[in-house]
């Protein structure tokens, strides 16, 4: 599905940047019986469901044309959120020296599945957070899940 995410990526987001958005993430998951294409934009401002109507209305025909994705499919055009995903090197990048919430698959070597931290470093294998206790490296492959914390 990443190739898909990839291939819309590319086709959708000049068009998201020539109205005056940027494109932050574009997901594609299936969901019980349903697939769902999520486009993720981001504004200086922020977002509201105007955008979101917006973008929607710009780039549904491209995606009909290019017709990449061959199930029937919901589109959902949103804000990434407060707490925010990160899956993307350009992701890590932007919240260095930021706090992270690192979810694993399994439980690691210290018997812990979580961790909130500073985004220190990052390269292809591993993730450098520190936490209050320690420094802490998390091999990037045993990763399920990385998200900003906000401070409330």
């Amino acid at each position: 599905m990443a190739k898909i995410e990839e291939k819309v990526e590319e086709l959708i987001k000049d068009k998201i940047e020539n109205i005056g958005y940027s494109l932050y993430d574009v997901e594609y998951a299936k969901e019980g019986p349903n697939y769902y294409l999520r486009i993720y934009i981001d504004s200086p401002k922020g977002i509201n469901l105007d955008d979101c109507e917006k973008v929607s209305n710009e780039i549904n025909e491209k995606l009909d044309e290019a017709d990449y994705i061959k199930e029937q499919y919901y589109l959902e055009v949103s804000s990434p959120g407060i707490e925010r995903a990160i899956r993307k090197e350009k992701h890590l990048e932007q919240n260095i020296g930021k706090k992270v919430e690192i979810k694993l698959f399994k439980k690691d070597e210290n018997g812990k599945k979580d961790y909130i931290g500073i985004l220190e470093k990052f390269n292809s294998e591993e993730i450098t957070i520190k936490t209050e206790e320690q420094e802490i490296k998390i091999e990037r492959k045993n990763i399920s899940q990385m998200k900003t914390v906000y401070e409330w």
